[in-house]
């Protein structure tokens, strides 16, 4: 039995085949996790669905792109408003059953047996782990309770930029929804910075790549995808850097929990 946590997808369902051969998955004893974005880019996110959805012994959370699919799949936005690779979900005679699936996923998944966290971007420098889980789960309950279309309705934008533990309803939403699945930049109060995506940003505005802010006092690994330009690099002891940008032609990678071990495969043409 081996844990697998796997890098963005994107729709990628051919390259996660060779990739699972690679590591010769076996679907009754090995474990698979997700960090998000697992639809949108690349050709087949429709496969990639109705593939997790039939799995037993997985673990996964949602991304930007996940929740973007949510967005336009309850006809919330026009379906041409951004240009995307979701028409076929969107079209599919099961949507509505997957998307249903897909919106009782976490946003934030820890494991006691490994002692870690898995979410999309990463966790906001203010927040300890307990916080963060708490916080995610703040989000997870309204995404699956009654009032979830209001909540993805006023989902999109970039305000509040900075932390505030008292913000309240949708801003608080919003704010946390950008730090879990969106946040690359920001300063050690919080703020968020979407514009910039090398992982080079010299600034006098203080703000860092997110996992720069966090301290190891605490002892748990995070593992993280949304950022391909890190390449899967992270120098940070505790954070491990997954997507490894397969939806650019790049390559689809696993990290294995119990050994640190990292699998890839190339993006096919």
């Amino acid at each position: 039995m081996a844990t697998y946590i796997i890098g963005d997808l994107q729709g990628c369902y051919r390259e996660l085949q060779d990739l699972l051969e690679r590591i010769n998955y076996n679907p009754d004893r090995d474990h698979l996790g997700f960090v998000g974005d697992l639809v949108n880019r690349g050709p087949e996110s429709l496969t990639v669905l109705r593939f997790l959805k039939k799995l037993r012994h997985i673990s996964m959370v949602l991304g930007n792109h996940d929740l973007y699919l949510l967005i336009l799949g309850y006809r919330l936005m026009p379906i041409d408003s951004y240009q995307h690779t979701l028409h076929e979900v969107i079209e599919a005679p099961d949507r509505l059953e997957l998307l249903d699936w897909l919106r009782h996923q976490s946003i934030a998944h820890f494991s006691k047996a490994h002692n870690s966290v898995m979410v999309h971007a990463g966790i906001a420098p203010q927040w300890s782990i307990k916080e963060s889980l708490s916080l995610a789960r703040e989000l997870e309950l309204i995404l699956q309770g009654p009032h979830f279309l209001h909540f993805l309705r006023d989902l999109f934008g970039n305000e509040p930029a900075t932390w505030n533990p008292n913000l309240e309803g949708q801003a608080r939403w919003r704010y946390l929804t950008n730090a879990f699945t969106r946040m690359r930049f920001c300063t050690q109060a919080g703020e968020l910075e979407f514009a910039h995506f090398h992982p080079i940003y010299h600034n006098d505005r203080g703000f860092k790549p997110w996992f720069e802010w966090r301290t190891t006092d605490e002892p748990h690994d995070i593992f993280f995808g949304h950022w391909a330009m890190l390449g899967g690099r992270c120098d940070h002891p505790t954070c491990f850097a997954l997507d490894t940008g397969c939806a650019w032609g790049e390559t689809l990678t696993a990290l294995r929990l119990e050994d640190r071990q990292r699998f890839s495969v190339p993006a096919r043409s």
